[in-house]
């Protein structure tokens, strides 16, 4: 019988004590076993290390990274992708949720397939976890898609260690992953969507995810900076974001 592939699950963590111990249950209850935990513990207050330690416990094989102060979400995905050792790499926040069988399902598609990138359909739950709205993902992205509306949620995506050398997250408070997305497209990778609901996100209104002002700052800033757009486009892209976000 073939052995399942290694997969290395990133997860930074700044201030989510109320929520990732839900997070890491979905993790331990996954029916795909062969996997280890990247750990980024990215909180210059280590009120909540220890409680960390703890929940990790149960884990046979995980590493555990210990920031000497907060660096923010892009720095410590960027220091776990060095840590990473699997073959596969899936990334969660540690506020949002897996279902038991999002692993053994994505990986099946990825390996039959050969496939590099990989994401799902999601659910948006509340504080509760409570579904609030869904994602359906219904293509493929190409560039000129996904500039408009980005339809992939990081906690769905996994992705071959064969593409980490393309991969840096670059140095916003929202929107990183977004941008690494996009410049993936340019560089001719295939991001391959399975419309599977495998994932839940959690909208929390103290959440830099629920800054409006902050995505619009760093929406504008992805265009014009790391995509290298004119003024002009920019603006215009932000306006479009937003608007497909709000109201399709």
């Amino acid at each position: 019988m073939r052995k399942e592939p290694l997969i290395s699950i990133i997860i930074t963590y700044f201030k989510k004590k109320k929520y990732v111990s839900k997070t890491l249950n979905s993790i331990f209850s996954q029916s795909y076993k062969n996997y280890e935990i990247v750990f980024v513990y990215d909180d210059s207050n280590r009120a909540d290390l220890n409680f960390i330690k703890k929940s990790l416990s149960k884990f046979n094989r995980k590493r555990i990274i210990i920031n000497n102060k907060n660096l923010g979400v892009s720095k410590s995905r960027n220091i776990a992708l060095k840590n990473c050792r699997g073959k596969y790499i899936a990334f969660i926040d540690s506020d949002d949720i897996w279902k038991k069988n999002k692993l053994s399902k994505q990986i099946q598609f990825m390996e039959k397939k050969l496939l590099y990138f990989s994401f799902t359909s999601y659910n948006i739950v509340n504080s509760q976890g409570k579904i609030i709205s869904k994602r359906y993902v219904k293509k493929d992205p190409k560039y000129g898609d996904l500039l408009k509306k980005n339809v992939i949620g990081l906690s769905t995506v996994v992705i071959s260690k064969k593409i980490v050398k393309e991969i840096k997250f670059p140095f916003l408070k929202t929107q990183e992953d977004f941008a690494v997305w996009l410049n993936l497209l340019k560089k001719g990778y295939k991001l391959s969507h399975l419309p599977s609901f495998l994932s839940s996100w959690r909208s929390t209104k103290d959440s830099l995810s629920s800054n409006t002002f902050q995505k619009i700052f760093d929406a504008f800033k992805l265009y014009y900076t790391y995509q290298k757009k004119n003024l002009i486009f920019s603006v215009y892209s932000v306006i479009v974001l937003g608007y497909n976000k709000l109201f399709k």
